[in-house]
């Protein structure tokens, strides 16, 4: 009998191993994420309600939309190539005179208010304010007062974000978040932006998206400067943390600072897996949750901030500032990614079930992700304001929907209980799309780039619509 045991003994632990133990993680990862999916032949998107304090709102950005952004690390990068001779942009095509917003911005002011939009999110570009290291150029600041100030005549609360993806010329060519001794710099520029703006504006954003500047700089190499480096990228998502909290501190000790709002923009993309019953397409996309959600909002929490694969530490960070350093957070919330493991072209990749509606950009539509996003950014006690949500969709044929199904979703959250008081459509109008050109049409109000005229989507009578019905209800 002893002997049979002896024998069948590393055959009973071999199974354990490699049935029993994995059958019971799967279960405890499938109870503990839910995949969230709601009827929505069945839901009425009509039925949602609203604080009625809250910010109806559009987002851009100013390399996106201003113009004449010249000396500025994504104009380098947009007349650059890949090694194989490919543009950097898909399409070709450089950034030129955008939406010729810094001229226009009047005009374009016009069609928020037509909208019935009470706020307005935008960013300030460094590389004009700053375009050689320690020179600031007034008339550039001034320009941005004279555009917030026609903002709050029309009744709309502005909201600038400092960092928004461009670098000048000349930080970029210092390291920039490579190196954490480069921090002061945006730190300064920072300061500078702030007491000129201070007495006009509540709501502040310092860094956005930082683990979307993060991984797709130095992760996955289709933005500027197109490194692929794993522990870079944890290096510069830490230096970017630390310079959100340098830059909250910095311009909390500053007159007015007291009264500012300031908060950090987080990007939220769920990484689920395609095979919920598959361990290694779990394995995955909780390492990727973990690496680009669950780090950042840990460091919120906490002040700790690790960076790691499979719980192996890659970069490790501490700050106890880092636990009082958001006014509100801001959430970025488009889709999420499935995730399937291959060996075939790289360890995994992300696909779309057959029956996702595709959006332009290479993810579907799935609204339960802003209300599962919104639960999950729950969990740092902040006020949440959504800072961008928004669909490319060129013919037009899924805005409408999109906009009812996710602002459905923000209305569940916050009959949940969820603390949300705002939303920031993506975006005013098309623009320059970063590494996809001017081929993705987010906007709500279509450009015609050759007459810059404006022309308001059809679809987007659904986002007006919201916002009417939740200021007269």
């Amino acid at each position: 009998m002893q002997n049979t045991l002896l024998i069948w003994l590393p055959v009973i632990i071999t199974l354990i191993l490699l049935v029993v133990l994995p059958i019971g993680v799967l279960v405890r990862l499938r109870r503990r994420y839910p995949e969230t999916k709601w009827d929505w032949e069945w839901t009425d998107t009509s039925e949602v309600a609203f604080p009625k304090r809250f910010l109806w709102g559009v987002a851009t950005a100013a390399h996106q939309v201003e113009g004449g952004c010249t000396n500025n690390n994504w104009s380098r990068w947009e007349n650059g190539a890949t090694t194989d001779g490919s543009p950097h942009i898909k399409t070709g095509e450089v950034t030129g005179g955008a939406c010729e917003n810094w001229t226009r911005y009047p005009e374009d002011i016009e069609l928020i208010r037509e909208l019935g939009c009470n706020a307005y999110r935008m960013s300030v570009e460094w590389s004009k304010i700053e375009p050689r290291l320690g020179e600031f150029d007034e008339t550039v600041l001034a320009h941005y007062r004279e555009m917030i100030l026609a903002l709050r005549a029309a009744g709309i609360e502005p909201m600038v974000t400092l960092h928004h993806f461009t670098n000048p010329l000349w930080f970029e060519d210092l390291g920039a978040f490579e190196k954490s001794e480069n921090i002061k710099y945006l730190v300064r520029f920072s300061e500078k932006v702030f007491a000129t703006l201070r007495d006009q504006v509540t709501y502040w954003c310092t860094l956005n998206e930082p683990a979307v500047y993060a991984s797709m700089g130095y992760f996955m190499g289709d933005f500027p400067p197109g490194k692929r480096s794993i522990k870079l990228t944890g290096t510069v998502l830490k230096n970017t943390l630390r310079a959100h909290v340098e830059i909250y501190t910095a311009l909390k000790k500053l007159p007015g600072g007291d009264r500012a709002k300031i908060g950090l923009v987080k990007n939220l993309t769920q990484f689920d897996p395609l095979r919920r019953t598959f361990l290694l397409d779990w394995l995955i996309a909780r390492t990727l949750h973990n690496l680009f959600n669950t780090s950042i909002y840990q460091f919120l929490k906490t002040g700790k901030f690790l960076f790691s694969i499979l719980g192996i530490p890659i970069i490790r960070y501490h700050d106890d500032r880092g636990k009082h350093s958001n006014d509100f957070i801001g959430l970025n919330y488009y889709s999420r990614l499935l995730v399937k493991f291959g060996l075939r072209g790289g360890l995994f990749k992300f696909v779309m079930r057959p029956d996702d509606v595709k959006t332009d950009m290479a993810y579907a539509m799935y609204p339960e992700g802003i209300y599962r996003a919104l639960m999950e950014t729950s969990g740092l006690n902040l006020p949440i304001i959504i800072t961008e949500n928004g669909i490319a969709d060129k013919v037009d044929n899924n805005r409408f929907p999109f906009i009812r199904t996710y602002l459905y979703a923000v209305s569940q959250a916050i009959k949940e209980g969820v603390d949300v008081r705002g939303y920031f459509y993506w975006s005013l109008m098309d623009n320059f799309e970063w590494a996809e050109g001017y081929s993705m049409k987010f906007g709500l109000y279509a450009v015609d780039f050759k007459t810059q005229e404006r022309t308001l989507r059809a679809g987007s009578e659904a986002y007006r619509m919201v916002i009417k019905s939740a200021v007269d209800g």
